[in-house]
């Protein structure tokens, strides 16, 4: 099964508006078991379906704005699924994506799910500080080590990108191991079906209750090393920009060959990359991480 995970910056509890901050494919393998989950920068300039009649004929835009545009708020095209519908055609047009599945989470959700387990521990093997000059405060400083987060502070070190979009990439996976790590201890385990109903209505979802319970169950019998968290290498990626007709005004790109994206995820797809799986702290650049 083929998952697309998007976690939206909407701060609301609805799904009219909102960009993808956060995008990943995910491939779940019933027989092994085994998932793989793999990061799709969301500044990649791509054409967009059914977007042009309302931008007056541009068929471009960046990756995230997919997700926005076929959201009611926009509208602008008319997928029975909206937002996650548009996005996944958008990457199956522009990647070769195989998508059966989506499931989006608004920021306002994720904190509520990350309190509703108790929060979570995330172990930093260096220090993420993110305080600039015009914000020193303190709630942006995530110490190395073992930190117990709240959602709201979970939500925030997913966020901070100071030091790149990969750094970025590698911080949410911490996070998202840690939820995976909560929600399969033994105390949670016989609330998973409560908890998964008590967000009903919450997710913006084409999976059935069931589906979820289906694959909450599954996640309790993966063993560790066998959740792996992927990026494309880092090194095929040059940063750019695009004039962007929309805004009027040029917006930070990654500058990629496509044709060699569609291979990694060809690969992806079959099951047979990522291949090389380490820890976090012995990450080299288009290696894979597994959840400890």
């Amino acid at each position: 099964m083929y998952i697309l995970v998007i976690g939206s910056d909407a701060r609301g509890d609805n799904y009219l508006y909102g960009l993808a901050d956060v995008i990943r494919l995910v491939r779940v393998d019933f027989v092994t078991p085994k998932v793989t989950v793999l990061e799709i920068p969301r500044d990649l300039w791509v054409e967009i379906p059914d977007i042009a009649d309302n931008l007056n004929g541009q068929d471009h835009e960046k990756l995230n704005q997919a997700y926005l545009y076929g959201n009611p708020g926009f509208g602008y095209s008319n997928d029975p699924a909206g937002g996650p519908g548009l996005l996944t055609r958008t990457l199956t047009l522009n990647l070769g994506t195989q998508i059966d599945h989506y499931a989006a989470v608004n920021m306002r959700t994720f904190e509520k799910i990350v309190n509703a387990v108790g929060g979570i521990d995330v172990t930093l093997p260096e220090t993420v500080d993110g305080r600039t000059a015009t914000d020193m405060n303190s709630r942006l400083l995530f110490t190395e080590g073992t930190n117990h987060l709240t959602g709201e502070q979970a939500l925030t070190l997913a966020r901070i990108r100071i030091n790149g979009t990969f750094s970025r990439a590698d911080n949410q996976d911490r996070v998202l191991c840690a939820l995976r790590n909560k929600l399969t201890s033994p105390d949670i385990i016989p609330n998973l079906p409560d908890l998964i109903q008590s967000f009903k209505g919450a997710v913006q979802t084409s999976l059935s209750p069931e589906e979820l319970s289906q694959l909450a169950c599954l996640s309790t019998q993966v063993e560790p090393q066998n959740i792996i968290l992927t990026s494309f290498p880092q090194q095929l990626f040059e940063q750019d920009r695009t004039y962007d007709p929309v805004f009027k005004k040029s917006v930070f790109t990654w500058k990629v060959d496509f044709e060699i994206l569609r291979e990694y995820i060809q690969r992806f797809n079959s099951g047979s990359w990522p291949y090389a799986i380490v820890t976090h702290e012995e990450k080299q650049e288009g290696e894979a991480l597994f959840c400890q």
